[in-house]
């Protein structure tokens, strides 16, 4: 009898360790896996999301693939990821691809982006003018050249078109792959304006401290009639919050999963305090700030 007893809970435990061996995580809106496509210039505030989701939802495993915003949204359109976090919303274009299908889109706004301009810090230069970036853009000769984060990155689309250009102009304007080799380049060079998302000249990005400390933002007017105009701003939290800097982004999580899963799940974490107090802490703007509780006794 005791030999039949030890036979059952060893056959007991062998099959509960193959049940879990072979079962699937349940997907949840905290558990599963989410494959999720982020722009590069946002990387930055993105990964610090979803090391913390990550560590509350031991559960939840993402596969994250970082690359610019023409380089990431085929994938996106041809239905091989459903989730993107990029500094814009879809075009009516781009939507159709999931409405023609009955897919819902949701779009969360989590965090208020800034695109910075960063010079040397041995450049006597530290202000421009939005209407010196156009010119430059244009092609209208200034003296002064522009490095943007990649040609195909989310910084330079917004800038293109605020330029009204389709590409690059001849002299003036160039690029790199990635934010990290344009901090570099100007850490190096004091002979451009690197151009690239705010959260990567943050105190907080410890693998590039060295080159950070050798680079400056540079303060900017935006054009007459529009916010901003008034003087030079730099991209500090405050001024992305208050809406006063002239090159703002909203940063998007846009969910097409069609269902309520990990992607929903991340979504409304991004937009609750634990998520903004994140954002709050990274120097961009958040989406929402949370009240403060002041706690009052009498001694």
């Amino acid at each position: 009898m005791r030999n039949f007893l030890y036979i059952f809970i060893l056959i007991a435990f062998v099959a509960c360790k193959r049940k879990e061996k072979s079962g699937k995580v349940e997907e949840t809106r905290t558990s599963g896996t989410l494959k999720i496509l982020i722009d590069e210039s946002v990387s930055p505030i993105v990964q610090e999301q979803i090391d913390i989701f990550s560590l509350d939802y031991p559960k939840a495993k993402f596969e994250t693939t970082v690359k610019p915003e023409e380089k990431i949204t085929p994938a996106f359109l041809n239905d091989s990821v459903r989730v993107i976090v990029m500094p814009r919303l879809l075009t009516k274009a781009e939507e159709k691809y999931y409405t023609q299908r009955g897919i819902r889109i949701n779009s969360t706004r989590f965090a208020v982006d800034g695109i910075a301009l960063i010079t040397n810090k041995d450049n006597i230069d530290s202000t421009i003018t939005v209407k010196e970036v156009i010119d430059i853009l244009q092609g209208k000769n200034s003296g002064k050249k522009l490095v943007f984060d990649n040609a195909y990155s989310s910084t330079f689309q917004y800038l293109k078109q605020l330029a009204n250009i389709s590409q690059f102009p001849a002299q003036g304007v160039y690029s790199k792959n990635s934010s990290s080799e344009v901090i570099k380049f100007i850490a190096e060079d004091k002979n451009f304006i690197g151009i690239l998302g705010v959260d990567w000249v943050s105190d907080r990005n410890t693998k590039l401290v060295e080159y950070l400390s050798k680079v400056k933002m540079l303060g900017v007017k935006n054009l007459k009639g529009k916010v901003g105009d008034d003087k030079f701003y730099l991209p500090t939290q405050d001024n992305l919050i208050n809406g006063v800097y002239p090159f703002l982004r909203n940063v998007n999580i846009i969910d097409c999963e069609g269902r309520d899963g990990l992607g929903t799940g991340f979504a409304t974490w991004l937009r609750s305090q634990r998520g903004q107090l994140i954002v709050l802490k990274s120097g961009l703007g958040p989406h929402k700030l949370m009240p403060r509780q002041i706690n009052l006794t009498k001694e």
